[in-house]
């Protein structure tokens, strides 16, 4: 423990940021990692609790007080070994994590919790300036070789752990680069995309090979076979792999329907996102969905939803409105009755910051416009009561829609991609795989595997990232007899 009563002469420090009105201008990251005596601070304000909610908080198990110790006490490349043995990653969790750690934080009963993710923030990118994270290449190769279906953070995340014990680590992504939903869901001004880039680097310095554009299955729906320049069948797949892991997001989205949901200017969030990215990225696009001088609604709460409200506002959007089906939360959680979980709280994110109309318990009852393009929106408020929602008679309104976006989640992975492995499936529509026992992450398909939201569901990144190694210690006991690799 750095300074025993810090956490009593220090306050939360946030991380300092562009102001919303000039951040709005660009796409780039706005947020700055924090100063080495802040950091120092922000460290010193962990209270070694004894029993540290924060690491079972976390769902990769970062060992969070030791490197808070660490950072207080300097030691910051022995805090990035650290961080760096629970995490992979930590540049991609230090940026858009909600920081799960922070609800279980122990100071969090009665005070603002430590800062635990600018900590991890700070950790990393000092690791990455001083030139301390470096590729870890196997010495000795078992050969063995495994395909990795999917390069978001599970697919990246168990392709690295499987590299780092010799096997030889194939990893096919549909896309025309690697990343997954972080490449082409998350908009850059949260992430920019050079954080995966130099991961890139590094695997493929361990060995990893990347192949891109190339699609998995037969079968496939028209809007995602557009997008790759080949095939590989599963039967290919079985033959010249002695493992598979299928470790795809999960990119079936929620629909609405409502009439008029076959307008013109009515899109899923994932159909505007991505664009953007590719642009930024460099890309000449033949169309794309602008939000520029547009009366903009946004249909979901969540991230996503937050995600079309930062990039509307950056287009130049004349106004940027948000529907939540959910009643408003309260600003406060009641601690005593939810710590250490996941809270249900008010949260203002910093595209809200940016410029935005928030309504709750809202359902949208229909759309409509005119020769063929949407115009206006039609919703109702909604009462709650003991968990069940019902119509305030009387309380239709309309507002001016151009532009309307869905972000009401994602259902399940794509179904062709599991029809073709012939894998059983939950009731969801997801891999079904136990994480328990010794065939763990094992589909029913021989050698086959499911990690990250293929597995699970949508879900965090941090989850992803865990499902990731995990799943690379089953694969490597399934080909190796055991495994070295953490659990």
């Amino acid at each position: 423990m750095g300074k025993v009563t810090g956490f009593m002469e220090f306050q939360r420090l946030q991380e300092a940021s562009e102001a919303p009105q000039t951040r709005k201008k660009h796409y780039k990251e706005f947020s700055l990692h924090l100063s080495d005596a802040d950091a120092k601070k922000q460290g010193a304000r962990c209270m070694d609790c004894g029993i540290p909610f924060c690491n079972n908080g976390c769902p990769v198990n970062n060992i969070i007080p030791d490197w808070n110790d660490l950072v207080y006490n300097g030691n910051y490349q022995e805090a990035l070994a650290n961080l760096h043995s629970t995490n992979n990653f930590p540049e991609f969790t230090g940026r858009i994590c909600p920081a799960p750690c922070e609800s279980a934080c122990t100071l969090g009963i009665n005070d603002d919790p430590v800062g635990i993710k600018s900590i991890e923030h700070f950790i990393i990118d000092k690791g990455w300036e001083n030139g301390w994270v470096k590729p870890l290449p196997s010495a000795t190769k078992t050969g063995k070789k495994v395909a990795v279906v999917g390069s978001g953070p599970a697919g990246m995340a168990a392709a690295q752990q499987l590299a780092r014990v010799g096997h030889t680590v194939t990893v096919f992504e549909k896309n025309d680069r690697v990343g997954g939903l972080l490449r082409y869901g998350i908009p850059d001004f949260k992430m920019e995309k050079s954080h995966i880039d130099r991961r890139v680097e590094q695997m493929q310095a361990e060995g990893v090979i990347f192949r891109t554009g190339v699609m998995v299955g037969k079968d496939i729906p028209a809007h995602i076979m557009n997008v790759a320049k080949e095939t590989i069948s599963p039967e290919q797949m079985d033959k010249e792999f002695d493992a598979v892991i299928i470790a795809g997001g999960a990119e079936v989205p929620r629909d609405l329907p409502v009439p008029g949901r076959e307008l013109d200017g009515v899109h899923f969030a994932m159909e505007f996102l991505p664009l953007q990215n590719q642009l930024n990225a460099g890309d000449k696009l033949k169309t794309q969905i602008m939000a520029t001088a547009k009366h903009v609604v946004v249909i979901g709460g969540g991230d996503t939803g937050s995600d079309c409200v930062g990039t509307s506002n950056r287009h130049g959007a004349a106004t940027v409105t948000q529907f939540e089906l959910l009643p408003q939360p309260p600003e406060t959680e009641n601690k005593p009755l939810v710590w250490p979980y996941w809270p249900t709280k008010m949260r203002t994110s910093s595209s809200h910051e940016e410029g935005c109309e928030r309504d709750w318990a809202v359902a949208t009852k229909r759309l409509e416009g005119k020769n063929g393009k949407v115009e206006k929106l039609i919703a109702a408020r909604l009462e709650w009561k003991d968990g069940k929602m019902s119509e305030v008679p009387n309380s239709e309104f309309e507002m001016k829609a151009d532009l309307v976006l869905l972000a009401m989640g994602f259902v399940a992975p794509v179904a062709s991609i599991l029809d073709a492995f012939g894998i059983d499936k939950d009731a969801r529509g997801n891999a079904k795989a136990s994480t328990e026992g010794e065939a763990s992450y094992q589909t029913s398909k021989a050698k086959v595997f499911a990690a990250g939201d293929m597995r699970r569901g949508q879900s965090l990144v941090v989850w992803a990232i865990r499902e990731g190694r995990q799943c690379a210690r089953a694969v490597d006991e399934f080909l190796m007899g055991e495994s070295v690799l953490p659990r």
